[in-house]
């Protein structure tokens, strides 16, 4: 059972960066393609970010296109997210798992922007 745990996050005022960081405890290479996701309160959870298992190609959800970037160090077993310009939508949990995403969900990192 893949164990996934997200950090980097935090309360930042809009406009605001944040880097999250996903460190998985097996070869990310074998889970493959790998995506963020968010969930904010009252919402279902929504996939914003994805990458190919080289790293090669990058998906982005319109509204996060331009300014968040996803990359991930398939030696570090890691995959990140880089949020610049933050805005208040884009408060919620986010998590990481594979792209799709398999049963096993970590804690998730909140990410709260205020205006």
């Amino acid at each position: 059972q893949v164990q996934l745990v997200e950090s980097g996050g935090g309360f930042v005022q809009a406009g605001g960066s944040l880097r999250l960081s996903c460190s998985a405890s097996i070869r990310i290479v074998t889970i493959g393609a790998m995506g963020w996701y968010r969930q904010a309160p009252g919402k279902e959870r929504e996939l914003v970010a994805g990458i190919t298992t080289s790293g090669g190609n990058t998906y982005y959800v319109d509204a996060v296109k331009g300014r968040f970037t996803i990359s991930r160090d398939n030696a570090k077993n890691t995959v990140y997210l880089q949020m610049n310009s933050l805005k208040p939508e884009d408060t919620a949990v986010y998590y990481c798992n594979g792209r799709p995403p398999s049963g096993y969900w970590g804690q998730g990192t909140q990410v709260t922007v205020s205006s």
